[in-house]
């Protein structure tokens, strides 16, 4: 076999359907479409996005993107960048931003930290943090140093269903 006598598969190629050309082709005065209406009329029902007259989603939704109001943002500081902190010091988001190893313009009680395990840190320090990795962890404690975890704010749900649940419990005693 060659190139040259390579056929496509039976079926595989279809002549096109002409429509319009009489009642005999079984396609002729409505060409298909049926009787009247919207979907018998040319030009309509083919653009992308059209709902049937009801406000389509792409203009119901903001022009101008979305930014979650309730979003968790950490600001990330690596193991090795501790090391411009002075020694023994405890290290928090308020000493962090003072020393400008983070950023962020929101309030401080806001802005979250983690630590990343990139490097080595030499002095050791009290890391007070909300979130630190395996080996960020590692690092800090092999030279010396301490990590506790800041606790994340409880919503009032989380609160209410807290409460619910202590409630439970003193009650089963």
């Amino acid at each position: 076999m060659s190139l040259g006598k390579l056929k496509a598969p039976k079926g595989a190629n279809r002549e096109r359907k002409r429509v319009g050309r009489g009642q005999a082709s079984g396609l002729g005065k409505t060409a298909g479409r049926g009787g009247k209406g919207q979907k018998a009329r040319s030009g309509n029902m083919h653009f992308e996005g059209f709902e049937g007259g009801q406000m389509p989603l792409q203009r119901r939704l903001p022009k101008f993107g979305f930014i979650n109001q309730f979003r968790v943002e950490f600001q990330e500081v690596q193991v090795a960048d501790l090391d411009a902190m002075p020694a023994g010091e405890t290290v928090e988001a308020a000493s962090l931003k003072a020393a400008g190893l983070i950023g962020g313009g929101r309030k401080l009680d806001a802005i979250r930290v983690v630590i990343l395990g990139k490097g080595e840190v030499k002095n050791a320090h009290t890391v007070k943090v909300h979130r630190v990795t395996a080996g960020a962890r590692a690092a800090i404690e092999k030279a010396g140093g301490k990590v506790e975890i800041i606790p994340a704010p409880q919503t009032m749900h989380q609160k209410a269903k807290a409460a619910k649940r202590a409630a439970s419990e003193a009650a089963k005693r």
